[in-house]
């Protein structure tokens, strides 16, 4: 009989938004007369903007004409997107080569995938707390090791980023040799300044560590001195790969469209006194396992990228914005502890003395009828708060906040 990968049995059983959603199903299924809304993941809820849907129409015709017909595509992605994506890093003063840019099915994806690399005994640190597909790719590949206290596994290296330090991990005793990074955050909402960065480009330079850089949110910074991107910071092409989405400022969850930046002259050890670049292999790994993202696909991604369709997506993210700053407004209001919503469409509450985030949500559930996300299904360092997003409606957030306020 086959034997199991004994590293999936290091996980635990069930993905945190599979638990919450099972939580909910049985509560919804216990109360129907009830009206949940949630809180929680943070899947989008405006539809598609026009740039978009002309383009899918268009690119749909395309495939519907022998002439304008599209097969399998370069595992890299179209040209037309690649070089889309290089103007809109131009827009930010970064200059890129469209062979530095792989379009993937979503970031999530990408993510997950990259740390397929690196050496098995690479050691892996992530911020605490931390997007699950960070960890859990990790220690789906034995690279994690086992697992240990508070949920966390023995061969990673955990950085706390609390309230107590700003939500800025602090450089570790030792360097590890890989770093995940998100800003803005998911969960917290919480960025990295231009200054905490440079700092962090700086130490991987010396310390030979490699930057995962993941920028899904960086449409939904407003403060000026927060980067959109990595590769703003002078050298961190020597030492990032940066992972952007269009789910979540084009509302792209159903369509699934990405673009990871690994530039040329990054490069890490062969383990035989050499080096060998990123770029190569992540472009051989993708024409081994990856057929590429859907021509229609990115049509409607290049799209976003046109003056029109740039307004428009970013009109929906100041809305979701609104929303984010209606809620953090409504809790500081209400004596809570609060972090994120300003550049982020999550909010990082701090539940009151005593009650536990996975208690928390139990109490907004039942009381309110709230969806929202524990923050220890992030980590040892989310407990103590939970997640809400911005992803709802403004009708949705509004009652929301009036549930809230009467809780």
């Amino acid at each position: 009989m086959v034997q199991v990968n004994q590293s999936y049995l290091s996980l635990q059983k069930n993905y945190l938004f599979t638990e919450i959603a099972q939580k909910v199903r049985a509560y919804k299924a216990a109360n129907p007369e009830l009206r949940v809304i949630s809180l929680g993941i943070g899947d989008v809820t405006k539809p598609l903007v026009p740039a978009v849907i002309e383009a899918l129409h268009a690119a749909v015709e395309d495939m519907g004409a022998a002439a304008g017909f599209h097969g399998y595509g370069p595992e890299q992605g179209y040209a037309f997107l690649r070089e889309a994506v290089v103007d809109e890093y131009a827009r930010l003063g970064v200059k890129l080569d469209a062979d530095e840019v792989f379009i993937g099915d979503g970031a999530k994806s990408d993510i997950g995938n990259f740390q397929e690399l690196f050496d098995e005994k690479a050691v892996i640190a992530v911020t605490d707390p931390v997007y699950p597909v960070y960890v859990d790719s990790n220690a789906m590949s034995g690279r994690a090791g086992l697992p240990c206290e508070q949920g966390r596994f023995d061969r990673l290296v955990y950085l706390p980023c609390v309230r107590e330090n700003g939500f800025v991990p602090d450089f570790p005793a030792k360097a590890p040799d890989v770093l995940y990074l998100c800003s803005p955050n998911n969960p917290t909402g919480t960025t990295l300044d231009r200054a905490a960065l440079t700092a962090w480009v700086d130490y991987a330079r010396k310390n030979g560590m490699l930057i995962l850089y993941d920028a899904a949110y960086e449409a939904y910074i407003t403060e000026k001195d927060i980067p959109h991107s990595i590769f703003e910071i002078e050298g961190a092409r020597e030492v990032a790969v940066e992972f952007r989405s269009y789910s979540k400022i084009a509302g792209f969850t159903g369509l699934r469209c990405s673009a990871t930046i690994v530039p040329q002259d990054l490069r890490i050890s062969d383990g035989k006194g050499g080096d060998t670049d990123l770029n190569s292999l992540w472009r051989r790994r993708q024409c081994t396992k990856y057929n590429g993202c859907p021509y229609i696909v990115q049509k409607a991604a290049q799209a976003v990228h046109t003056e029109a369709g740039r307004a428009q997506v970013m009109d929906q993210v100041r809305g979701y914005l609104a929303n984010a700053t209606a809620i953090r407004s409504a809790l500081s209001a209400q004596g809570f502890e609060v972090y994120g919503g300003v550049n982020a469409p999550y909010i990082w509450l701090r539940t009151p003395e005593g009650t536990t985030s996975w208690g928390f949500f139990d109490l907004l559930l039942n009381k309110a009828q709230l969806v929202c996300t524990p923050g220890a299904g992030f980590g040892a360092s989310g407990e103590g708060y939970v997640r809400l997003t911005a992803f709802g409606t403004p009708e949705d957030t509004a009652e929301a906040i009036s549930r809230l306020r009467s809780l």
